[in-house]
């Protein structure tokens, strides 16, 4: 695409080379000072943002583990919430709730799906002052993740998932979608070790079909400084669809090698990308 914004783009490579992704315990190394390095140790001219880390589908909220840790290094508070993964108006209501308990300004990190619940609860949050899309979807008003997904070729979630179904509180029942965890690693988490992995597959969120089809009724990046990494390795999202969302949203944006489950492959590109979001917008 010929957009201005492809030319901010930055390619980040893995902390060491593609064969690092599959040595135990690389995920989750220490990552060397780099000349970039230690944004958070700078001065800060305004008080220090709470970071918020929102998972997204086929996850939990210790898929942020090792970038919480990190941030913590830096001195930064952090907040990982659960997610319903019921709907995206409901998810993020949600999470508009729990940030009204957060005191200060707040940088919202969304992953996957929860990229698009960022997207919604913070239109109504004053004092969320950057968004950071790891591996996201960035919907505007009318658009859901399916629609976002088929955008460009590339995703294999559809022939890795399972449906199964869940009572709803009216009665009935809702569908949801999980990993077949045979396919998991390969599908979420190609690269992280295996026994990392098959313990994410086991430990796994199911998200509801509706959520996943429900149109977005807000698009907080029209307002909001936005930053975006495209994980150019993604099976869930394709990686064009990616960049492309993320130019759309005029996002600062790095690509990183790097499967969709990044915040856990590569969590040292994903802290520094939050970092410089808080930095340059808090």
């Amino acid at each position: 695409m010929n957009s201005p914004i492809s030319r901010r783009t930055v390619t980040v490579s893995l902390l060491a080379g593609a064969a690092a992704l599959g040595t135990p315990g690389a995920a989750f190394a220490t990552p060397s000072p780099s000349p970039s390095a230690d944004l958070a140790s700078r001065p800060h001219r305004h008080e220090q943002p709470t970071i918020v880390l929102i998972h997204g589908a086929f996850a939990d909220a210790s898929s942020w583990s090792a970038v919480v840790e990190r941030l913590q290094r830096q001195g930064h508070h952090a907040l990982a919430p659960a997610l319903p993964l019921r709907g995206l108006a409901s998810d993020a209501a949600y999470i508009r709730s729990v940030l009204g308990s957060v005191p200060g300004p707040i940088v919202l990190v969304g992953h996957s799906y929860g990229g698009g619940v960022i997207s919604v609860a913070a239109a109504d949050a004053p004092r969320v002052k950057a968004l950071v899309y790891i591996a996201a979807f960035v919907p505007d008003i009318g658009e859901s993740a399916l629609e976002l997904t088929d955008k460009y070729p590339g995703s294999t979630l559809a022939q890795a998932t399972s449906p199964q179904y869940y009572p709803l509180p009216g009665g009935g029942e809702g569908e949801e979608l999980v990993i077949k965890q045979e396919l998991f690693r390969e599908q979420f988490a190609a690269g992280v070790p295996a026994t990392t992995a098959q313990a994410m597959a086991v430990g796994q969120r199911p998200i509801a079909l509706a959520a996943l089809q429900e149109k977005a009724t807000a698009a907080a990046w029209k307002r909001l400084p936005s930053w975006c990494l495209v994980a150019t390795e993604a099976r869930n999202i394709p990686p064009a669809a990616e960049q492309w969302m993320a130019e759309r949203a005029h996002a600062h944006t790095v690509r990183v090698r790097a499967p969709h489950a990044v915040a856990v492959s590569d969590p040292a590109p994903v802290t520094q990308l939050i970092l410089r979001a808080a930095h340059s917008a808090c």
